[in-house]
């Protein structure tokens, strides 16, 4: 199971402001509970082995010089009497034989530090009713115990106390062992936890509302570089913002502003150059249209005199020729006209309720277009009605037909389904297909796939025309080469389209 991160920005900062306070707390708080355990440990350890000190330096030259059991053991029943509040239990070994007194648990590895006699040793060890610390003291002859006890220690290290006597003679032999429980240290111990939690919970809680204040004082900016990025987006160029501070996201604001003031200053340009040539092609289109429509019905004149053998071969050749040039021309100036007309945003639709067979069929035959040998139809049998303006819905077909004969292969296809809302016609041809490096661009104005081709039938306008056609209707139109082979235009409109909507 994943753990869920949270995504925006501000409780990133919240949890990651909290992460580092609840760490701090964390750090300080483990520091302090070992000091303080340590301390407390250490002080009841030495505290013990000087009061055990004095007990034994008290009672030890009541010993004979060779004491038997019955002395060991009235000498340790003493020791456990005088321990008071430490509730100690002792035992007494002499030259390392068996232990005499109340104590239990003493282990072989503290009666092994002991047995040479001339320092104290402890021990902090777990049983099984909590922890305990053992002590073992070598008693002198005399019992002059002016020692200078110094130990350290851990719950499974052990400790020494060397000792120093002034009137101190040989050692007895005799080693006194002390158990005493730490459970009480054990509770201060755990009091220091509880209170380490207690203090530690709120300081996270009381954290938040600093991690809120820090985490707003920082995405302020921030919001106010998003909501300015998003009026620039949608065209607002001119949206600045106040630089505030000499920090990173003052620098930041700074180049936002710079950025802002580039692009608007790009965008100014290119429209300037754009609106430039626009109104060039329309000026230019709508100045050749008057000469040409006079070059058209002279070059129609002399087609009839070519054509009726009462011209020369050669000047019938010659005036063929222009009268294709000239009818070329005129369908380039038409497509620029009409490519201008989209750009000034003039074009508008004329819609009317046809039928989709009757828009098909027309097309075909006004190109002469035959059925089945170049052009395939595939209709649905119900032949649906539908509203578009059926004169570029005419145009869209024609530009689609027409390339497809051109650069793909006959019989072309032109397959159409329609559904409730849509209306969806495929006209695919039997050709190579577009190389992949020309699909990106099959609908840009005067694009040629062969650089080297600097002549064509058309006017390099044809499918760019279409498609704005068809985003006239608020449809779609797509190329892509099918799997089995050649091209397919794919053209996707809402068959019910209302005269507002345009």
């Amino acid at each position: 199971m994943k753990l869920a991160l949270p995504r925006g920005l501000r409780p990133r900062l919240v949890v990651a402001f909290v992460l580092v306070a609840a760490l701090s707390a964390l750090i300080t708080a483990a520091l302090t509970f070992r000091q303080a355990r340590s301390a407390i440990l250490d002080r009841t350890q030495n505290s013990a082995v000087h009061d055990l000190r004095l007990q034994i330096d008290s009672l030890a030259p009541n010993l004979p010089p060779d004491p038997t059991d019955t002395d060991l053991r009235t000498f340790a029943r003493q020791l456990d009497r005088a321990s008071g509040s430490r509730a100690w239990h002792t035992a007494v070994s002499r030259d390392g034989g068996p232990l005499i007194g109340t104590a239990g648990g003493i282990s072989g590895s503290l009666r092994d530090a002991t047995r040479s006699g001339d320092a104290t040793f402890y021990e902090r060890v777990e049983h099984d009713d909590g922890p305990r610390l053992l002590i073992g003291m070598p008693v002198s002859y005399t019992g002059v115990g002016k020692e200078t006890d110094q130990g350290k220690g851990t719950d499974q290290g052990k400790g020494k106390s060397t000792g120093q006597g002034e009137a101190a003679e040989k050692p007895s032999g005799l080693v006194a062992y002390a158990v005493l429980s730490l459970k009480g240290e054990r509770a201060d111990i755990s009091a220091l936890i509880t209170a380490a939690w207690a203090g530690a919970v709120p300081a996270l809680a009381v954290a938040v509302v600093p991690a809120l204040f820090a985490a707003r004082r920082v995405l302020r900016p921030v919001r106010r570089l998003r909501t300015a990025a998003e009026k620039i987006t949608s065209g607002a160029l001119g949206t600045r913002l106040d630089v505030v501070g000499k920090d990173e996201l003052a620098s930041l604001t700074g180049t936002f502003n710079t950025m802002a003031a580039t692009l608007e200053r790009d965008d100014a340009e290119l429209r300037r150059m754009e609106a430039n040539a626009r109104r060039f092609a329309a000026d230019v289109s709508h100045e050749l249209r008057t000469p040409l429509a006079a070059m058209a019905a002279v070059t129609d004149a002399l087609d009839e005199d070519a054509r009726s053998d009462t011209l020369p071969p050669d000047t019938a050749e010659a005036v063929l020729l222009v009268s294709g040039e000239t009818r070329k021309l005129t369908a380039m100036v038409e497509d620029l006209m009409e490519i201008s007309r989209f750009d000034a945003g003039a074009a508008v639709l004329r819609l009317d309720d046809v039928r989709l067979g009757t828009v098909v069929h027309k097309t075909l035959q006004l190109r002469g277009w035959r059925e089945p040998d170049e052009v395939v139809t595939e209709l649905p049998d119900e032949d649906p009605r539908i509203r578009v303006d059926a004169r570029r819905i005419d145009v869209v077909l024609a530009n689609l037909i027409g390339n497809a004969l051109r650069h793909g292969a006959a019989p072309v296809t032109v397959r159409a389904t329609a559904t409730r809302e849509f209306l969806v016609i495929d006209v695919a041809d039997e050709g190579p297909g577009i190389p992949d490096e020309v699909l990106p661009h099959v609908f840009d104005r005067f694009y040629k796939a062969d650089a080297a081709r600097v002549r064509s039938e058309g006017s390099g306008l044809g499918l760019a025309i279409a498609r704005e056609n068809v985003r006239l209707h608020h449809g779609t139109l797509v190329a892509a080469n099918r799997p089995g082979g050649g091209a397919v235009f794919t053209l996707t409109i809402p068959r019910a389209l209302r005269q507002e909507d345009q």
